[in-house]
């Protein structure tokens, strides 16, 4: 067996261990190694142990990070793994986002019927998502939505034994895990969550060793687009309880970004894009005329309101 020459920390869901298999496959093949030579150290974190609230009522994102941080700063480790859609938009200055794996299908998938019109009156659709929530309910005032937290195949699961009639699931996570269900809903119907099918790598800002190495296999698209995704959430001060949607997308040095936010029940939605140079501010930009344009319903929701 290769020595270990890089430790890479990750949360210990399937959907965690499958993506930090895609960092270690793909750091290897960049540096010309064995796999053998990068350990995947598995981290249980609160988000995993708490199954039965939502993120909001318990500590919001950190609770899949703080953990996989400790070990970064405590050096268990040498860079850690996460879904970008996870992790939350204002981290430490120590920590650095060094790279991003090329970004996955955006959008989200309906498990248990075809399209959200199918959904029989009254239908009880589980989720732990105040976007998904939303959303579902401005399409569908008369649906119920339900807390629905856990792993991919508990919420499939759910579904199945018919706990609950429907779901939503990041088409991303799916495919990754080679599950081969449900159907993708149009971004012009849901537009998915920041970040969503995106993977990150964090390092510790003052490790430039392990920050260059990370950095050999950025996805430059993947990372330009969640970055602007995530200076849009900064903004306006979007956290766990937010219902905020929103898309980047990038063509040569122009960027498109589309979002949306909305009242908590669906009542209330203002959407918008804005395009320019990468470069450019467009995250603040956009956040300034959403704000601008939306209902009170709406705007309480963000403190940047």
């Amino acid at each position: 067996m290769a020595m270990v020459r890089f430790r890479l920390g990750t949360r210990g869901s399937p959907l965690a261990l499958t993506q930090a298999h895609m960092v270690r496959a793909a750091l290897a093949s960049a540096q010309g190694w064995s796999e053998d030579a990068i350990q995947i150290v598995p981290i249980k974190t609160t988000g995993d142990r708490v199954q039965d609230r939502a993120l909001a009522e318990i500590g919001g994102k950190a609770l899949w990070t703080k953990e996989l941080d400790r070990a970064l700063y405590d050096r268990e480790i040498d860079a850690s793994v996460h879904s970008m859609k996870d992790v939350e938009t204002i981290r430490p200055d120590w920590l650095h986002i060094a790279a991003m794996l090329p970004r996955a299908d955006v959008r989200d998938r309906l498990i248990g019927v075809e399209t959200i019109a199918e959904l029989p009156p009254g239908a009880v659709v589980g989720t732990s998502s105040p976007r998904r929530r939303a959303q579902l309910l401005s399409h569908r005032p008369d649906l119920t939505i339900t807390l629905l937290r856990g792993n991919v195949d508990t919420r499939l699961a759910a579904v199945a034994n018919g706990d609950v009639d429907a779901t939503l699931l990041a088409a991303a996570g799916l495919d990754r895990l080679g599950r081969e269900v449900g159907h993708a809903v149009p971004t012009d119907q849901m537009l998915p969550a920041p970040s969503q099918g995106a993977v990150g790598i964090e390092t510790r800002a003052d490790d430039a060793a392990a920050t260059m190495l990370v950095a050999s296999i950025d996805h430059d698209e993947t990372h330009a687009c969640v970055m602007t995704e995530r200076a849009l959430l900064a903004a306006l001060s979007a956290d766990c309880h937010s219902p905020v949607a929103a898309l980047a997308s990038l063509a040569g040095e122009m960027l498109t970004l589309r979002a949306e936010l909305l009242a908590e029940d669906g009542s209330a939605r203002v959407s918008g894009w804005v395009e320019g140079a990468r470069h450019e501010e467009l995250g603040a930009r956009l956040a300034i005329d959403l704000l601008d344009r939306s209902p009170p319903e709406v705007r309480r929701l963000f403190a940047g309101g």
